[in-house]
């Protein structure tokens, strides 16, 4: 992946101008020796900037916590960073790796990979959970069991990775604590494949093969809108419409399917 350090230094020097959303005198008791440990094996040496870290593994829950009301600031601002930086490297990774899918099929992929369920999952192979920061009066496994919590360190850690050592370091946690885990490609193969799940519907109950055919075309060539139905057995099961022929064959068998659920459940399939 290319580092696109130009853009991304642009944004840093932004991003520093805030301190990582604290104030160098904010009052913020120190991390254990044991989550500073954990912090180094994740990002290596130097990590310069600690307490944008402590910023990063801290839930809402320690702002509201009137034992702990000098913490100014949770990982919320760094989620929202982070996010973007994350959205960036996968979007990036997915379209060098993947040149002959569609725009909608690489949004689709991007959003099984970033969606709160499979963060989650990255951060607790991570054992992430283990050193969030959260109110004393919070339910703290109640937290530390939430995909969205967990969800919301992940994205709030790439951020202060970011932010402290550059966008080749936060990649090459992505790379590691994303890329290269044991689920990505099950994530990345998983749902959406509405096609294959139509085909595999028809199979199963020994049925032609669905069909699909172009209904309209519209607009000039540069911006043409495509509606294309399936078919099974003669009759029509759904429609869909997009910009490419390939995205609406599937809005077209993710309308079949759901109108096959549909029907099963009142007992009458086609």
């Amino acid at each position: 992946m290319l580092p696109l350090e130009k853009f991304w230094e642009k944004l840093k020097g932004l991003a520093d101008s805030t301190d990582g959303g604290n104030g160098s005198n904010e009052t913020v008791p120190a991390l254990s020796a044991e989550t500073i440990a954990y912090l180094r094996r994740l990002v290596g040496e130097p990590a310069s900037n600690l307490l944008l870290y402590q910023t990063a593994l801290t839930h809402r829950s320690v702002v509201h916590d009137p034992a702990t009301q000098h913490l100014v600031e949770s990982n919320q601002r760094l989620e929202f960073l982070g996010d973007s930086v994350l959205g960036l490297l996968i979007s990036d990774y997915l379209f060098r790796t993947f040149p002959g899918s569609a725009e909608g099929e690489l949004s689709s992929n991007r959003s099984k990979i970033v969606n709160r369920k499979s963060l989650a999952g990255f951060a607790a192979s991570m054992n992430l959970a283990d050193y969030l920061l959260t109110g004393e009066s919070a339910d703290r496994n109640k937290i530390t069991s939430s995909d969205s919590a967990l969800a919301d360190a992940f994205e709030s850690l790439t951020g202060a990775i970011y932010l402290d050592k550059g966008i080749l370091a936060a990649e090459n946690f992505i790379r590691k604590h994303v890329l290269e885990h044991e689920n990505f490609r099950m994530i990345v193969e998983a749902e959406h494949n509405y096609k294959s799940r139509l085909i595999e519907y028809t199979q199963s109950r020994h049925l032609p093969m669905p069909v699909y055919s172009v209904l309209e075309e519209c607009g000039a060539e540069h911006e043409k809108q495509f509606t294309v139905g399936v078919s099974c057995s003669d009759r029509h099961l759904g429609s869909g419409t997009a910009r490419r022929k390939k995205d609406a064959e599937q809005l077209a068998a993710k309308e079949a399917l759901s109108i096959i659920d549909a029907a099963e459940k009142e007992e009458t399939p086609i």
